[in-house]
């Protein structure tokens, strides 16, 4: 086993933008709030990688709870630990991505999988006295037939704190990759959460 034992004490970045799916635009996926974020997990984090995922609340195990639908992560080893301890459906893509700036910050993000583009994204954000605020939440995943693990559903508690504010998002799903179905959506809104210290699958 590379990967740590549960719970991961993770620090870094988000950036979050909401995408709305209405009834029959995508046959394969339920009408709802889709959340897409990108991430950089940085030390102390027992693991440092970038992450790129989808997600959506929905009613599960008792509770109000987020599916992660989509996910890639350049951390072989953050892979293996997010589909064993939580049947998260972690893939390998490739990330770069550039912050610049110091009181207004733009960010930009390029994710693609064997040189073919998933999505991109920009953020601006002003900076400031943003106050800390704790987040508390939990995901709930399915294990497919196919794979192993003690328990067919799992959920994770994740709870932590961080300095969260709105900023401006754009985002390029490619009409051809994995993400094609969120392509010419516009974010209903988006957010920055800054230094934000959690604890997740407790």
């Amino acid at each position: 086993m590379t990967y740590p034992p549960a719970p991961w004490n993770m620090h870094g970045q988000l950036w979050l933008s909401l995408f709305r799916v209405r009834e029959g635009d995508h046959p394969d996926h339920e009408p709802g709030v889709y959340g897409a974020a990108l991430v950089s997990y940085e030390r102390p984090s027992p693991l440092t990688y970038s992450e790129l995922l989808v997600a959506r609340p929905i009613k599960a195990a008792g509770g109000r709870r987020v599916n992660i639908t989509d996910i890639w992560v350049d951390s072989q080893d953050s892979l293996e630990g997010g589909r064993a301890l939580w049947a998260i459906p972690k893939d390998l893509c490739d990330f770069e991505h550039r912050t610049t700036g110091k009181r207004v910050q733009r960010t930009s993000w390029s994710t693609s999988l064997d040189g073919t583009p998933i999505a991109s994204a920009r953020f601006t954000d002003v900076t400031g006295s943003v106050p800390r605020t704790p987040f508390r939440g939990s995901t709930w995943q399915e294990r497919s037939a196919a794979e192993s693990g003690p328990d067919r559903e799992v959920v994770a508690v994740l709870k932590g704190s961080a300095r969260a504010f709105p900023c401006r998002g754009s985002w390029e799903f490619d009409e051809q990759g994995p993400l094609a179905w969120l392509a010419g959506k516009r974010p209903l809104a988006s957010f920055r959460m800054t230094d934000f210290s959690m604890l997740f699958g407790a």
